[in-house]
């Protein structure tokens, strides 16, 4: 069971933004300004009660999530969108694989540049509107550790915002690289660990209002690389977008659904300050080695 209160995360980016202070990104009186900021959260009698949230597993959570997903609102697509088009764009047409393809929105701009298409997700509620989004595709259930596709199948493989929901990145990423052929491309897209650390995580709730959370581990770039090296995988790109951070309006702090971001407005300067330099997701562009040798190191 996760608890969540309003009163420890606010607290929490308020450390954040004192640390940065005591590392010299703000003057004294800023720092000041915090502590007294504090001193009125703690006395603040109506940021509420805290919430006890189960975490689920992805079927679970995606079988409410798929409702809403493609709505305006998932503020990642944004930054990873123009990363895997404009890789996607240099490629030749080939056989590609959208690995956790969710609703299917890589899938469909794959099929528009005349990929043929193969998309595998474990939730049939999102395989279900990726079959309706793109009829042409071939859609099939299967694991990111099991990826239901024979060796060598594909020139291209995306695997978009997935993998953070995994606690081991390394049976997800030997299978990619299985499926990709020698040369193939391989693009992965993720929140980026320090966002999930700021309280990026979905949360849902059940058809009886109970609330959930699809847990999110917060893997580093050393985790991603010593998962795709020893697979023979090659890093020809990699970025770390930052949005500047931005301060949210102010919503009812009842409203657990829309924890963290809601919070934002109880504190604008310190969450600024917090995730000002903070990256929003990690975008890697890969490609299997062409030689046996590497592929087996």
């Amino acid at each position: 069971m996760i608890y969540q209160h309003p009163l420890h995360y606010l607290l929490g980016v308020q450390g954040l933004s004192l640390l940065r202070a005591y590392g010299g990104e703000h003057d004294r009186a800023f720092a000041e300004q915090r502590v007294a900021e504090i001193r009125r959260l703690l006395d603040d009698p109506g940021l509420g009660d805290g919430v006890e949230a189960q975490a689920v597993d992805t079927v679970s959570g995606y079988r409410v999530w798929a409702e809403t997903y493609d709505q305006p609102g998932n503020g990642l697509f944004a930054y990873e969108e123009p990363f895997v088009h404009e890789i996607v764009d240099r490629l030749e047409p080939g056989v590609a694989v959208d690995a956790a393809c969710g609703t299917g929105r890589h899938t469909e701009y794959l099929a528009a540049r005349g990929f043929r298409l193969t998309g595998v997700d474990s939730s049939p509620d999102m395989l279900a509107r990726a079959r309706v989004r793109v009829p042409q595709a071939e859609f099939r259930d299967g694991d990111l550790d099991a990826l239901p596709l024979p060796d060598e199948h594909a020139d291209l493989v995306i695997c978009a915002l997935a993998l953070a929901h995994l606690p081991d990145l390394k049976p997800a990423f030997a299978e990619l690289a299985r499926v990709l052929k020698p040369g193939g491309h391989l693009i992965v897209t993720d929140i980026h660990h320090e966002r999930v650390l700021l309280g990026s995580m979905p949360h849902v709730r059940t058809h009886d209002d109970e609330p959930r959370l699809i847990f999110s581990y917060q893997h580093r770039a050393s985790d991603y690389l010593a998962a795709a090296l020893p697979v023979g995988l090659e890093v020809r790109g990699c970025a770390e977008p930052i949005d500047g951070g931005t301060a949210g309006r102010r919503f009812p702090i009842e409203e657990w659904d829309t924890w963290p971001w809601s919070l934002v407005g109880q504190a604008p300067e310190a969450y600024h300050s917090a995730s000002a330099s903070s990256p929003v997701a990690i975008l890697w562009h890969f490609q299997r080695s062409s030689t046996e040798r590497s592929r087996s190191a």
